[in-house]
């Protein structure tokens, strides 16, 4: 295993790059399909990472607890060299009730995140709906448990999503999240 740190390309402000991606639900998503949220928290993640597996409850949570933001799992693993991230897999963990966002992805081709800048499961971005579109106001922990096993005492996505909820602006240090690298395609 090995602990990557994020350092998107994308800054503040920054549209949140187009997708179509097919979800576990049979559906293919783009970022039109949560037109309707205020806020859209992308999280890269997988199956099988420890560190990902940590935060499935928060993201349970936070994709129960507020109806304007949309919660949505991006799984961009190689699930050849990693079977437990497979598209199978993915939909057996919502099946199964461990994964309850709004929407788990699969981005067979790496592509999305690329385009994100996304390196480590999970590698959240909070984007705020704007002018008509998904801008980017918040890269980075989701909280300060930085190990699987250690129980968080803040929530930075939670404060992130509050700001946007109330019309303010996101006042957070964007610290790296970190967490097992994304499982590149041998190219």
């Amino acid at each position: 295993m090995v602990l990557q740190e994020s350092d998107s390309e994308l800054e503040a402000g920054d549209p949140a790059p187009a997708f179509e991606l097919e979800g576990v639900d049979g559906e293919t998503h783009s970022l039109d399909s949560f037109a309707d949220a205020e806020a859209l928290l992308l999280v890269f993640t997988c199956n099988h990472c420890p560190y990902a597996k940590a935060k499935f409850d928060l993201l349970n949570d936070l994709a129960a607890e507020y109806d304007d933001v949309a919660v949505v799992g991006i799984n961009s693993n190689d699930a050849e060299e990693y079977p437990e991230d497979s598209f199978e897999k993915m939909r057996e963990y919502v099946d199964e009730g461990k994964v309850a966002y709004d929407a788990y992805l699969r981005d067979e081709s790496q592509d999305v995140a690329r385009a994100y800048g996304a390196v480590c499961t999970p590698d959240p971005f909070l984007f705020s709906r704007a002018n008509g579109e998904f801008e980017l106001v918040y890269h980075g922990r989701l909280d300060d448990a930085l190990n699987p096993d250690d129980e968080p005492t803040r929530f930075h996505v939670r404060e992130a999503i509050e700001s946007v909820l109330a019309g303010e602006s996101v006042d957070l240090e964007w610290r790296p999240s970190q967490g097992c690298s994304i499982k590149w395609k041998d190219d």
